[in-house]
């Protein structure tokens, strides 16, 4: 066992992630949960993440069962007063996080940084007003699955410290993750600026009578997307040769989308109630979809990120990375 001691606050699927990742090298792991139900639905997701792994043959069963022998559960703030970070990874309201961070500063007197999985609340606003740890707050921003996407984006505030930067990036170094550290803070970071920006866009074609979803989804599949997964986009337009792409931006930026409110498509579904896969229907039906199969495609890109050297003493079959 690792001997550090990490605490995440909250049990939704960032959270159990990122509690898969943490017993996963060995670390104890405490997971701070408001209810007996909360803290099932995280223990469920844990479990079948395992088993997922084992299927893959990464890591044996027996290995799976030393992991779960470092995760521990609490509703009480007091258990956490070991833990050397914490991921919080609890609902976007800051104000519901700043309560968060003063539990901590209370009961947590061996911190070195408290990592915000916020996906939009920039780290300056997570550090107002807050005393002891004001200098050991910042932003590390996963993406789900947590324990099998290994970008996280770092955004720290103007009282981070250095040392409090290095810590964090030492630590996630430990869990193979590969962390970004962004030069100055800004909403959404990087992930979900560049995710957002090609979803306005792909709405507006369905908007201008273009292509449908599934037509944009295909085009995504089988064209430029699989590409990304080993060099990129930077790299691809260096190498195509910047004289065309100047040309085409001069060309084709100015019909592009520049919305600034929610698309009125997407506005409309919700408005109809029409959530996507939880409620049967958004930009596609989801009645009769199996979710398992939709799960292993979801999963497919990344196993091979997942080959960390296991409690147990076996790396996964693919090495590590």
């Amino acid at each position: 066992m690792n001997n550090r001691k990490i605490a995440i606050i909250g049990t939704g699927m960032i959270a159990s992630g990122l509690a898969v990742l943490c017993t996963g090298h060995g670390y104890q792991t405490t997971v701070y949960s408001r209810s007996g139900a909360s803290e099932g639905r995280c223990r469920q997701f844990y479990d079948k993440a395992f088993e997922q792994l084992a299927a893959q043959g990464l890591m044996t069963r027996e290995q799976a069962d030393i992991c779960r022998t470092y995760l521990f559960f609490t509703e009480d703030y007091s258990a956490l007063g070991e833990a050397e970070l914490v991921f919080e990874c609890i609902v976007e309201d800051l104000g519901k996080k700043h309560e968060v961070y003063r539990q901590l500063e209370a009961y947590c007197g061996h911190l070195k940084a408290v990592c915000s999985a916020s996906s939009s609340i920039v780290p300056n606003a997570l550090a107002e007003g807050m005393g002891r740890l004001e200098d050991r707050i910042l932003v590390a921003h996963p993406f789900h699955p947590a324990h099998m996407v290994p970008y996280i984006e770092i955004c720290v505030s103007d009282r981070t410290k250095r040392e409090t930067l290095d810590y964090v990036c030492q630590v996630l170094g430990e869990l193979d993750r590969k962390p970004v550290i962004l030069k100055k803070p800004t909403p959404g970071f990087i992930g979900n600026r560049l995710q957002f920006a090609l979803l306005r866009e792909a709405i507006e074609l369905v908007e201008s009578g273009i292509a449908d979803p599934r037509d944009i989804d295909a085009c995504l599949a089988y064209s430029f997307c699989p590409r990304y997964t080993s060099i990129g986009i930077f790299e691809h337009f260096d190498n195509g040769g910047l004289e065309l792409c100047s040309t085409v931006c001069r060309n084709l930026f100015p019909i592009l989308g520049n919305g600034k409110e929610v698309p009125g498509m997407l506005q409309e579904l919700v408005e109809a109630g029409n959530l996507g896969a939880k409620t049967g229907r958004g930009f596609y039906e989801w009645e009769g979809v199996d979710p398992d199969a939709y799960e292993k495609r979801v999963n497919a890109p990344y196993w091979r990120f997942c080959s960390w050297k296991y409690p147990g003493g076996r790396e996964g079959e693919h090495g590590s990375e």
